[in-house]
């Protein structure tokens, strides 16, 4: 116990004094999953959309696929996107291995699925008639898509939540391509094993206390503003 109260000590005195290299891993970690969830936000939202409003053959199949993909195994997307980056891969000309880059790719592939998967329970929870009438009303295709996503924006908010959650936390793909370069590639999961794996049992608490207090305050702005929309529409 006295441990982890030490390492919250360390955390708190090295947001406090801006310790160099502790920021530039903050801010990288924000910057790699920022970008991450955003690219997320652009497929995963249209997709659970369209799967929402759409009926066809094979749709369950390409659900199954997407929900299969929301419990997709982070080590396992880090060996995939490898192959495909590295250096005599199909996409190893664009030199993309070991860079930020490579990091935000494995971590859109890991959020996505859980955008796609919780954006289409949101917006397939609205009422069924809803896109009929404002069809009805004279609203176009994008205009009544732009509507429905207004009213499922809760789910929404909370569909973003959980993919910026789940690229965030996650090191197994991040430290795979991006191999945890000082100053580089070093996010705040990757440098946390690192220390521990150095014995360095009281840096690698204090960076878990950052992680933990950079996710709850991006995840406490978005909860904020979830709230206010709420009573806004109220």
């Amino acid at each position: 116990m006295e441990s982890i109260w030490q390492g919250f000590l360390e955390a708190l005195r090295l947001l406090a004094i801006g310790d160099p290299e502790v920021v530039q891993v903050v801010l990288l970690s924000l910057q790699v999953s920022g970008t991450a969830t955003a690219i997320s936000v652009v497929i995963g939202v249209p997709l659970g959309l369209w799967l929402a409003l759409h009926d066809f053959r094979g749709k369950p199949v390409l659900l199954s696929f997407v929900n299969f993909g929301m419990g997709l195994p982070p080590v396992v997307v880090g060996l995939f996107v490898s192959l495909l980056l590295w250096r005599y891969g199909p996409l190893g000309m664009f030199g993309l291995m070991y860079t930020p880059v490579a990091i935000v790719v494995a971590q859109a592939v890991i959020a996505s699925p859980i955008i796609a998967g919780l954006s289409f329970a949101a917006i397939g929870s609205l009422e069924p008639k809803l896109r009929l009438q404002f069809l009805s009303l004279g609203a176009t295709g994008l205009q009544t898509n732009w509507l429905l996503i207004k009213e499922a924006r809760l789910g929404l908010m909370a569909a973003v939540m959980a993919g910026f959650g789940g690229v965030v936390s996650e090191v197994g793909a991040s430290m795979m391509v991006g191999g945890n370069i000082r100053g580089e590639t070093r996010v705040l999961t990757t440098a946390t094993v690192m220390e521990v794996g150095r014995g360095n049992y009281e840096l690698a608490l204090a960076l878990s206390f950052v992680l933990l207090m950079v996710a709850y305050s991006v995840v406490a702005v978005l909860t904020y503003s979830q709230n206010s929309r709420r009573q806004d529409a109220a």
